[in-house]
């Protein structure tokens, strides 16, 4: 079924422990995030940017520049990127890609919903 133009995207926040998974689990991560959620507008809060920017400097196998080209980076005034990726799912009704227990606590506290990573390759929904 192909998209109407103007039909709004669902937005999805991205974590950089929840990239650097879906990476490292080998996944193809367009297949993956269309079988879950349908196509949709990558996001990443500019405190996620910087953690990414970090890891890559450690790691060249991160497919930094397949994310930075698909994705749109927010600038938010919190503090630190856990506090960001709540407050922007909230605000925007965005999922959270990640695999961070702790903030999957928080988002699941607040109603907000997250893909993880699972051990066959793959993203599951949880909402």
């Amino acid at each position: 079924m192909e998209r109407s133009q103007g039909e709004i995207l669902p937005d999805l926040l991205i974590d950089a422990c929840g990239w650097a998974a879906a990476v490292d689990a080998g996944m193809n991560i367009d297949i993956e995030i269309e079988r879950t959620i349908g196509p949709s507008r990558w996001i990443i809060p500019s405190q996620v940017k910087i953690e990414l920017e970090k890891m890559g400097k450690q790691r060249n196998d991160l497919l930094l520049d397949l994310l930075f080209s698909r994705a749109e980076v927010i600038v938010s005034d919190e503090n630190h990127s856990d506090d960001a990726l709540l407050n922007l799912a909230k605000e925007i009704g965005a999922r959270v890609l990640t695999v961070d227990k702790e903030l999957k606590r928080r988002l699941v506290a607040e109603g907000c919903g997250y893909l993880e990573v699972v051990r066959d390759r793959a993203l599951r929904l949880i909402e």
